[in-house]
């Protein structure tokens, strides 16, 4: 059995469904999404598959920003405690979702715009943003993760704006699944597995190719957030895809009672 990639997963809690789910999502957020569920009536049991890196922040105070703009909420948390942090809380900041949007506030952000999940719309809310009066002058900082789906930056500036992009973090794939996890899986004991983003479905599934437990762990209910997300997991094999109807963790949770059934309370 290959080494625990995190640490052993506790299965002491009691099985009142018995219906055991696995949260594939990156620590912290892990943790909220358990309580959500188990709040629900599940069992769940967490593995996060990617591992959250911070990256150093430049204090530009050269440079005059006019807004920030989040993809999630992960960028907010490496640089919260770095020098230059401050500073920014008092531009507007342009979230891509709900979840980016508390985040920020909580960060202390006061001015905060929200899109409806993704990065398409996000480019919106920053173009309306500037609907009807001029551009201001200066740019528009881009908190991200080393790794995007898209070139929101890249298309900003064909919209028009100076974008600056600055890297604060990264997401480490995690190589194996943890022993605990792999005896759940042989077990049959898990009934359905959540995924938040393409990058850690894609770790999941190679993560089960490490362990060699590839073939159970695809042949239960993948619920993913996205389409995106679902054709990391189809491209795999998985034939029991469930995607939520919009990009948010109600839906995911919809989605997901769809494919086990909602636990009796």
């Amino acid at each position: 059995m290959p080494a625990a990639a995190t640490a052993p997963v506790s299965l002491s809690q009691a099985r009142t469904s018995g219906v055991a789910l696995l949260v594939t999502r990156p620590q912290p957020d892990n943790d909220a999404t358990a309580a959500a569920l188990r709040a629900k009536g599940y069992d769940v049991l967490l593995a996060p598959m990617l591992r959250f890196e911070p990256a150093p922040f430049p204090d530009d105070q050269d440079t005059d920003y006019t807004g920030v703009i989040v993809t999630s909420a992960n960028a907010l948390r490496a640089i919260a405690d770095q020098p230059g942090f401050a500073r920014l809380l008092k531009l507007p900041l342009f979230a891509v979702g709900k979840h980016t949007a508390r985040a920020a506030r909580d960060a202390g952000f006061k001015d905060v715009i929200v899109a409806e999940g993704d990065a398409a719309r996000l480019r919106l809310k920053v173009a309306d943003s500037v609907k009807g009066k001029k551009k201001a002058a200066g740019a528009l900082l881009y908190l991200a993760g080393a790794d995007l789906s898209r070139d929101l930056a890249g298309e900003l500036r064909e919209d028009g704006f100076h974008v600056v992009m600055q890297t604060t973090y990264r997401m480490l794939p995690v190589q194996t699944l943890p022993a605990t996890i792999c005896d759940e899986f042989a077990a049959n004991r898990i009934e359905a597995v959540l995924h938040y983003s393409r990058r850690s479905a894609r770790a999941f599934i190679d993560a089960t190719r490490a362990s060699g437990i590839e073939i159970s762990a695809l042949a239960i209910p993948q619920c993913c957030l996205s389409d995106s997300v679902s054709d990391v997991v189809r491209e795999a094999g998985a034939t029991q895809v469930m995607v939520a109807r919009t990009p948010d963790e109600k839906a995911l949770f919809e989605a997901l009672d769809r494919a086990v059934g909602a636990p009796a309370r």
